[in-house]
């Protein structure tokens, strides 16, 4: 008894023992619930259900965090006689679980958008209707998101006295400082609105092929504030949101994923088109990225030393007509190196009186 006795009058020695053993207690318990979630989650792998891995995954992190709020809950009764710290102490427990419910609550959401978009198939030729419902999911589920944690944040921070007379206080007076910040933050506000303009009016979706500022990518995100063009050398270009809306860009597959391509050969007058259009349908024939519509060979220019060819392809993609524009450009050109030899236009070394170059047959 004199030993408890001496612990109860020692404030020091007693925090210090109140300390020790929660730490001791949660480091026992967070050990037997990892145990526990390491177990679970070997079992799950075995069976063929992904709910159960989905439920593993959803508790393993914040069940650590609600071992530890709880704790700090209970032990917290243990130093009512100091006031400060046994307020501040509840308020730490309380915003946590606050918080732990809150990022269950978004992981939730997202495992169900997640769902949705595996519904959605991009990778057929005719994916337009997927492409259109992608992007709105995707939209929609960073705006639910953002919500959520923008409220539970709030319900965490307004638990605080403190901050909650500050937040009163602030609206009482919001006329000059809402003003002021209106403007600060006026093109943040803009960008999400643009963003969330984008996911219904829908000038780009995920996947749409677009050349912007002279690069020919891919719509690989959609965010609220910024989209990320995935570039054909695996390059990343971040660009606003409100640019999509406030310049001209080309989108490829805004109608359709099919797509039209050419090819250009400058040749010498005497070259015959015909036999280059026989072996043009000879070589797209059985190339898997024709998608059986379109080829075709006209003389689209005249100069004074050579006509110029338009080799037209059409695929169901343009990733495919990409490859099959450059195939078809090798074959044409070496099938006229072979049969029609020095028929290509050539640029003389030496320049005219002029100063130009002249084009030599």
């Amino acid at each position: 008894m004199n030993f408890i006795d001496n612990i109860t009058a020692n404030e020091s020695l007693r925090y210090l023992l109140i300390s020790l053993s929660f730490i001791v207690l949660f480091i026992v318990l967070a050990g037997i619930y990892n145990f526990i979630i390491k177990r679970w989650r070997i079992r799950t792998h075995k069976s063929k259900s992904k709910i159960d891995d989905f439920i593993v995954r959803l508790f393993r992190v914040p069940g650590t965090w609600a071992i530890f709020a709880v704790m700090l809950n209970i032990f917290s009764s243990y130093l009512k006689e100091d006031e400060n710290i046994f307020s501040l102490l509840q308020k730490i427990s309380n915003i946590l679980l606050i918080l732990i419910v809150g990022w269950l609550i978004v992981q939730l959401v997202r495992a169900m958008f997640h769902h949705w978009q595996k519904k959605l198939d991009i990778n057929n030729a005719n994916n337009l209707e997927a492409r259109k419902k992608l992007t709105q999911v995707s939209m929609l589920e960073r705006i639910v998101i953002i919500s959520i944690t923008f409220i539970f944040v709030s319900i965490a921070l307004m638990s605080i006295e403190s901050i909650r007379e500050l937040g009163v206080s602030l609206l009482a007076s919001a006329g000059v400082a809402g003003i002021i910040i209106g403007f600060a933050a006026q093109r943040s506000f803009g960008q999400v609105f643009s963003g969330i303009q984008i996911a219904f009016t829908q000038p780009i979706r995920i996947d749409d092929v677009v050349v912007i500022e002279g690069e020919w990518g891919r719509i690989e995100e959609i965010n609220i504030t910024y989209a990320v063009v995935k570039i054909w050398d695996q390059r990343r270009l971040i660009v606003p949101i409100d640019y999509f809306l406030n310049n001209p860009i080309q989108n490829w597959t805004r109608t359709e994923s099919e797509i039209l391509g050419t090819a250009l050969l400058y040749v010498s007058y005497d070259l015959p088109v015909d036999p280059l259009r026989k072996e043009l349908a000879r070589l797209v024939k059985d190339n898997p990225n024709w998608d059986g519509r379109v080829q075709n060979i006209q003389v689209t220019d005249s100069k004074q030393w050579y006509k110029e060819l338009r080799v037209l392809v059409s695929s169901s993609d343009s990733s495919k007509n990409w490859d099959l524009r450059v195939y078809i450009r090798e074959k044409l050109i070496d099938f006229i190196n072979d049969n029609y030899p020095g028929s290509f236009a050539k640029v003389n070394s030496t320049s005219t009186e002029g100063g130009a170059s002249q084009y030599l047959m």
